[in-house]
């Protein structure tokens, strides 16, 4: 039963002939991976550079768990372009199917207004690659299987994948309110992106009609509430819709500061109708150390003995020995 689920559910991922449905992998700590979320984010941060990486392990109760990793860079500049990298791969259950996308990123900041121009309009656009790979060897056809013998490798099976491996260009698109004013008691965030502008063919789907991957509308925002010197609370709410899919998260993390070098972190959120994720996180010499862990509250996590699934990110911004004019801004994210 395990494997049987494993593989229907990979198929619901890649999509099927008369399915439109959500193909993207999603995080928890979406804020920890900007270039997933919206292009704009890329060199909005306190400093000069920024790495990240985040581990996503899904559904860790069946055989073969998912697994999604994220890493990117970017760096901002005083000429109001900022430029980033990423690369993402998801390896996908018994199914042998591998979701590897690579992309740059470049953000305009120009667009400043307030008292100090740190509120800000930022607008961004990524390109890049798409290649979705799989593994025939990894499947059991119906043809391989034989009342007396069970399944048998060696039968050869009629069902032949016209593709196993398909790399497509792929563009996106985004653009970002931020208030980075450290004086204000609330600092307000949101942003919306829309990926995979050219919605690449897919190329496992076989007949009359060819299936594009559906364009991922993505919107963001939350407010970070200076409650003392030491506690800031920070709300935030995403919303995201894929062909006829949607994910619906709301949440809120709290900072404490420790001493000049620390601060922990703490919060939770609820995406609807699938997962509490609660988190943990250490910011400590410009490193952010996060984990969150979702209990799956659908009906999945029911037929699958209550599977969940944990995310690991680490980010560091590293700055110019030189103090730069942007310093101490309010970043709009986590």
């Amino acid at each position: 039963m395990k494997k049987i689920l494993s593989i229907a559910t990979l198929f619901l991922l890649i999509g099927g002939s008369n399915l439109n449905a959500q193909v993207d992998p999603h995080f928890s700590q979406y804020y920890v991976y900007p270039s997933w979320l919206n292009p704009a984010l890329t060199g909005v941060f306190d400093g000069n550079y920024r790495v990240a990486a985040v581990y996503r392990s899904q559904w860790n109760k069946i055989s073969s768990p998912f697994s999604t990793i994220g890493a990117s860079a970017d760096f901002s500049t005083d000429k109001n372009l900022n430029f980033g990298v990423s690369l993402l791969q998801q390896s996908a259950g018994n199914g042998g199917y591998n979701y590897l996308t690579g992309y740059a990123s470049v953000a305009y900041t120009g667009i400043q207004f307030g008292s100090q121009g740190l509120q800000r309009i930022s607008f961004g656009m990524q390109a890049g690659i798409i290649n979705r790979r799989v593994n025939p060897s990894k499947f059991q056809f119906g043809d391989q299987w034989t009342s007396v013998t069970g399944y048998l490798p060696s039968n050869p099976t009629a069902d032949i994948l016209n593709a196993t491996s398909k790399s497509t260009f792929d563009v996106g698109a985004g653009v970002l309110y931020f208030d980075g004013d450290a004086a204000h008691k609330a600092n307000l965030f949101a942003g919306f992106s829309a990926s995979h502008l050219t919605q690449p063919e897919d190329p496992y789907i076989n007949g009359g009609t060819k299936e594009k991957l559906p364009i991922r509308y993505t919107a963001h925002a939350g407010v970070k509430l200076r409650m003392s010197e030491t506690f800031s609370l920070s709300p935030n709410v995403l919303y995201l819709r894929q062909g006829n899919a949607e994910e619906k998260m709301a949440g809120a993390y709290a900072t404490v500061t420790a001493n000049a070098e620390t601060e922990l972190l703490a919060g939770v959120n609820y995406r609807f109708k699938d997962a509490v994720a609660p988190f943990l996180g250490l910011n400590y010499k410009n490193f952010v150390l996060g984990f969150s862990y979702d209990v799956n509250t659908s009906d999945l996590g029911k037929a699958v003995n209550g599977t969940s699934s944990f995310e690991l990110s680490l980010s560091y911004v590293g700055r110019k020995s030189y103090k730069s004019t942007e310093q101490h801004f309010v970043c709009p994210r986590l």
